[in-house]
């Protein structure tokens, strides 16, 4: 009887209203919960967990989302709202009050976190609730078109650099057992660019609610972003056998860190390899700083054929975005194999179809090019990383990531420049397109191919 009356009272408890309540809570959270545990699952293999990497790349993923929807505020609001002449106007502006600038701050960024490598993890936090504040500062300002939109986007603009630069710094320090920085820079790009994707829908959806809901859900996304800042390993803040990197190439000074004072640090212990290898995907990030802003308003006045103008940059966005996960995944396939030649070889594919674009221009050419862009843009600096690997020695070789990136973002404003301000004409710009990165692939040709045939400095492949 007693055992009766138990199993009695236990399946009455598991029949009950609040039995029934956990199922329903549990079913409805298994969505969240079991995509939470696979992007963990994905984001810590091969000893991505345990090194600290995963964590960077889930918060490089948080950074490409909160991105994406401050973007899409900005883009509604400049861009899309007023008629061409006057969006060219206000973006035109937009770069004199922002890019101009930031032009001036970026190369401050490298070395000025360069000198703060004890506090990388504060850095990163600085750089998301930074952005988190200013995209509450947006908020009010989109909807007033109050001025104060324009230093609350360079702020973020020089948030959003600052941290990507401190970003490159922190991989090489989390860097699993046989994991080569390539290997492991394209999986944090690969997670940005999928974080990217998801978002970019979730915010045009807020913005159909109203201006300001994008900005707040970017605020969100970089609260978090700042408490997951802090959940990086201590080691990331270490500066143990560092030193800085000087970036031009001196025979005094080509195979190791600098030992005596140096009045004005420039590009010296990486060596001309990489010189060479950055010099081409600055050219690379030129173009597509350019393409980005010449056929934001070219494709608005001569949207595809049939489509709106809306459609037609959502098709060259997703080419791009396509291209780029392409590269990615490409650049982590060939595992760092003769980075010289894969740069020259992707620099010649980009000039291309640029050449092409320009001679027969026509709308699916120009999706094209935009696809190759991205492509080359993601293999190129996959390159430029097994270069860094191999050729700078491990004190400087986080400093020279950092100062690196800082230039390909100075060259990125800098296309983006050319473009504002060149006459919507296809063929024209097309063809200083074709200019930008021949003079990068004309000026570096011959030495990246020297260095392949020399072979760089013998130090072991790492898969």
């Amino acid at each position: 009887m007693a055992a009766a009356r138990t199993e009695f009272k236990g399946g009455s408890r598991g029949r009950g209203p609040g039995s029934r309540f956990r199922a329903v809570g549990r079913a409805l959270r298994l969505p969240v919960t079991g995509t939470a545990r696979g992007i963990r699952k994905a984001t810590h293999a091969h000893g991505a967990g345990e090194s600290g990497l995963g964590k960077l790349i889930e918060l490089h993923g948080v950074n490409g989302a909160g991105d994406v929807m401050i973007t899409v505020a900005l883009a509604s609001t400049v861009f899309f709202s007023v008629p061409t002449d006057e969006a060219r106007g206000r973006v035109a502006l937009y770069l004199a009050i922002t890019m101009a600038p930031f032009t001036l701050l970026a190369p401050v960024i490298g070395p000025l976190l360069d000198r703060l490598p004890h506090g990388r993890r504060a850095a990163m936090a600085v750089a998301m609730g930074a952005r988190a504040l200013l995209a509450l500062v947006l908020s009010g300002a989109v909807v007033s078109g109050s001025i104060g939109m324009y230093p609350a986007a360079l702020g973020v603009l020089v948030a959003s650099k600052a941290y990507g630069v401190v970003r490159s710094a922190v991989v090489p320090r989390l860097l699993p057992p046989g994991f080569s920085l390539v290997k492991a820079n394209s999986r944090v790009t690969l997670c940005g660019l999928l974080a990217t994707g998801v978002a970019a829908p979730v915010a045009a959806g807020l913005q159909q609610v109203g201006p300001r809901w994008p900005l707040y859900g970017a605020f969100v996304i970089f609260v978090a972003g700042t408490v997951l800042s802090f959940t990086l390993p201590p080691k990331v803040d270490s500066a143990r056998g560092e030193d800085r990197a000087l970036l031009a190439a001196d025979e005094r000074h080509l195979h190791g860190p600098h030992r005596k004072p140096v009045k004005r640090p420039g590009l010296r212990t990486v060596g001309p390899a990489v010189t060479h290898a950055l010099a081409a995907n600055a050219a690379i990030r030129c173009l597509t700083g350019f393409l980005i802003f010449f056929l934001a308003f070219l494709l608005r006045v001569h949207p595809l054929s049939g489509q709106s103008a809306a459609v037609s940059l959502g098709i060259v966005g997703v080419a791009a975005g396509a291209g780029n996960a392409l590269g990615t995944a490409v650049g982590a396939w060939l595992r760092s194999r003769a980075p010289e030649v894969i740069i020259v070889t992707v620099v010649a594919v980009v000039l291309g179809a640029a050449v092409t674009a320009a001679v027969f221009f026509s709308t699916v050419l120009v999706a094209c090019l935009a696809a190759v862009a991205g492509f080359a843009q993601a293999l190129a600096k996959l390159s430029l990383d097994a270069l860094l690997q191999r050729d700078v020695p491990e004190q400087v070789r986080t400093s020279a990531f950092a100062r690196s990136e800082t230039l390909l973002q100075v060259s990125w404003v800098f296309g983006g420049a050319v473009g504002i301000v060149l006459p919507l004409n296809g063929t024209l710009g097309l063809s200083v397109a074709a200019a930008i990165i021949a003079a990068g692939w004309l000026t570096t040709v011959r030495g990246l191919i020297g260095s392949a045939r020399r072979g760089g400095r013998a130090r072991p492949r790492v898969a």
